[in-house]
């Protein structure tokens, strides 16, 4: 059975409150754009729908010949847009209309391009009004990032934003790619209790 948050417990299982330096390698993931707040965006609401529904589908294909896979948690690339790439991401700011997003999901090396359109085929079927087809398959190799594990509501995330930040500063390096949420709790999960984990790539100084 593969879990890859077990395989990759470095990036998946950091210490609450501890800045850490990861080097996240390329992976393979369900991934889909958009835009817009997502407190009160029905296209953010259903882009998450649309990458479990096809994530469970290909999970359950895969199941049937015999290779077992965990679901891995949704997982969140963040900026505003008409920032550049390497704009520090803000937490404070009030207008999160501006927010640009990709969600995804990470998915196993041995998940075949075949099997997530056939994957994709057997949903459309079952849920027909999910945007679907806007969900593509793909890697992401992110590099060298800080990150720590943030306990608690969304809202509360900029002081660990800025421990970020600092080091990166600290270290003499500068920011690189955008901020990146990885979702540990799910969405209905008391805020108090919500554990997120929040990276930030960043690029030695040449």
């Amino acid at each position: 059975m593969s879990d890859l948050k077990k395989e990759l417990k470095t990036l998946y299982a950091p210490k609450v409150g501890k800045v850490s330096v990861v080097d996240v390698p390329s992976l393979q993931f369900l991934m889909i754009d958009g835009q817009g707040d997502p407190n009160d965006s029905e296209e953010f609401s259903a882009a998450v729908t649309a990458l479990y529904s096809l994530a469970y589908t290909i999970r359950f294909q895969y199941k049937a010949l015999g290779q077992v896979f965990t679901v891995m948690p949704l997982e969140g690339l963040w900026s505003f847009a008409g920032d550049a790439p390497d704009t520090p991401f803000d937490m404070t700011r009030s207008d999160k209309a501006r927010f640009v997003w990709t969600l995804m999901i990470a998915l196993p090396d041995f998940v075949s391009a075949e099997q997530v359109e056939t994957g994709r085929l057997s949903a459309r079927k079952k849920k027909p009004e999910l945007p679907l087809d806007r969900v593509r398959f793909g890697t992401y190799h992110e590099g060298e990032a800080v990150q720590i594990l943030h306990l608690g509501s969304y809202d509360e995330e900029a002081p660990n934003v800025a421990r970020l930040h600092d080091e990166i500063a600290a270290q003499g390096w500068h920011l690189s790619g955008r901020h990146h949420e990885i979702y540990l709790s799910s969405m209905d999960t008391p805020a108090p209790k919500r554990k997120t984990i929040i990276r930030q790539p960043f690029a030695r100084s040449t």
